[in-house]
């Protein structure tokens, strides 16, 4: 599995980071930072991150 972040989409309002917290967090700045690789043990939890995106800024390969 991979994961992209379109970061044109993203306001970092943080869904995907209160949803797959394993995949997806905020640094020290503010930004979105999130591993474009994932255990694919996690791939349900990222696909639940992806859903409730409200911009639709994670797409899953």
């Amino acid at each position: 599995m991979k994961v992209r972040v379109d970061r044109s989409r993203c306001q970092v309002l943080a869904q995907c980071v209160f949803t797959a917290p394993e995949v997806f967090g905020i640094d020290d700045d503010g930004d979105l930072v999130y591993d474009a690789d994932p255990d694919d043990a996690l791939a349900d939890e990222v696909e639940q991150a992806a859903r409730a995106c409200p911009l639709q800024a994670i797409l899953i390969d």
